[in-house]
């Protein structure tokens, strides 16, 4: 499907449908994507273009959410910059999501630095993106755990490499001798900083895996799917330097003096 007299094309034409826009110059990879949001956003009119040129065209609708294809790019590229910028002043109200062929922490913490509500890496699977962008369509933020190497798969993420603006220790970041305690400082001011960032949506997760409750049923008290739900623990535990959900627990426990998160889940459980 090539572009046709005009350069943004709906899929409903009801111009009282809120709307997602969808910029991305492969046309098969638009057309591909033009199904799959078709078919999990209901209710939405879906528009598509190659490029940021004509978003004036909305001017007057209901722009929920523009998704943005960077592919290779970096975040400081020129015309990433030049794209951004248009989106901000054509559609003020809308939220940001870039999909990106890269998935390394420097290019999303990038991203989420310049108002971006959702990085989609291409390399994630399908229901994990669309999990991400209803979150961000409900007001979250997405993005991926930070990567981590095979080697250190079953280790936490250091403060440096988790929060992004600490210093390492040592050439190799992990610490020299005489400054562990330092470190263990350093990476307990980080989880109190993090922890704080939590959003009302993910105390309510949070409360729950403190109950005990699967991720099903977790989806069935708060209205959300389970991929939602996955999306929050994510967040929950990359805000904890958790390596699992009962580690968060525990440390959002400690943080709260002892008290576990309270859930308006535990009257009806």
């Amino acid at each position: 499907m090539d572009d046709l007299a005009h350069p943004i094309e709906s899929t409903s034409g009801s111009l009282k449908s809120p709307v997602i826009v969808m910029i991305d110059h492969n046309v098969l990879a638009r057309t591909c994507l033009l199904k799959i949001l078709k078919r999990e956003f209901a209710g939405f009119d879906i528009v598509e273009t190659a490029s940021t040129n004509d978003l004036s065209w909305l001017s007057g609708r209901d722009v929920r959410l523009i998704m943005l294809n960077i592919e290779d790019k970096q975040i400081t590229d020129p015309s990433i910059e030049e794209s951004l910028l248009i989106i901000a002043e054509c559609c003020p109200n809308a939220y940001v999501a870039l999909l990106s062929n890269r998935d390394d922490e420097a290019t999303a913490a990038a991203a989420m630095q310049r108002g971006v509500r959702g990085f989609v890496p291409t390399s994630i699977a399908v229901e994990v993106a669309v999990a991400g962008l209803r979150l961000v369509l409900a007001g979250g933020a997405y993005r991926p755990l930070p990567i981590i190497g095979h080697h250190e798969a079953a280790q936490p993420r250091t403060a440096s490499e988790c929060a992004g603006h600490a210093e390492p220790f040592g050439h190799n970041g992990h610490g020299e001798n005489g400054n562990g305690a330092a470190k263990i400082v350093l990476e307990r001011a980080t989880v109190e900083r993090t922890m704080a960032d939590l959003t009302p949506r993910e105390e309510q997760v949070l409360a729950a895996l403190n109950l005990g409750l699967p991720n099903k049923l977790i989806a069935v008290r708060l209205n959300l799917s389970e991929n939602t739900v996955k999306m929050h623990i994510q967040h929950i535990m990359r805000k904890c330097l958790a390596r699992n959900r009962t580690e968060a627990v525990l440390r959002w426990s400690k943080r709260s003096n002892g008290h576990a998160p309270s859930s308006p889940l535990a009257s009806s459980s």
